[in-house]
């Protein structure tokens, strides 16, 4: 899929600004923490900040930061969202176990050598598979546990639709 399609299937999932106690992030805008923020803008925000951020904003802040590139379609939009919802490091090394790469959080050349020798479609429900289990094991699962459910249900059912019969229309 393209940055923008998963991008905005994303920011759907995330809605508008957050500040819930028991969410470990505190104040969140479009999935934005005020501290993801502050490291990308290299200055201390408020959180008003956060109230105001848009999606002209945010768009840049998760190219940079979240994005990427050279994953096939559908694939590319489970690791992104992801990364959004529990971390960069996290999901790139959930990506490398599905694949057999080690897991050092960053993904390079050899990730996506490994990436391409397997099927997005095993891919995808490996990965998402691995995700449940780590949301599952949060203490905050009673309180969020039914929405991440639903929310990774709907990202493996929409990524697993984007796949093509050839691996070109799997790509971008």
């Amino acid at each position: 899929m393209k940055f923008e399609d998963c991008l905005r299937l994303v920011l759907k999932h995330e809605g508008g600004f957050s500040n819930h106690p028991l969410d470990p992030g505190g104040a969140t805008n479009m999935g934005v923490t005020k501290r993801a923020w502050e490291a990308y803008v290299q200055r201390k925000v408020s959180v008003d900040d956060i109230r105001r951020l848009t999606v002209e904003d945010v768009t840049p802040f998760y190219r940079d930061r979240y994005w990427v590139y050279g994953l096939p379609n559908g694939v590319d939009y489970v690791v992104f969202d992801a990364a959004v919802n529990s971390g960069v490091s996290r999901a790139s090394r959930w990506l490398q176990e599905c694949v057999g790469a080690v897991p050092d959080g960053v993904v390079g050349l050899r990730t996506l050598a490994a990436v391409e020798l397997m099927e997005p479609r095993d891919i995808i429900i490996d990965y998402c598979a691995k995700r449940m289990e780590f949301l599952r094991d949060l203490s905050t699962w009673g309180t969020f546990g039914k929405g991440w459910s639903r929310r990774v249900k709907e990202v493996e059912a929409t990524a697993l639709a984007q796949l093509g019969n050839t691996p070109e229309q799997r790509r971008l």
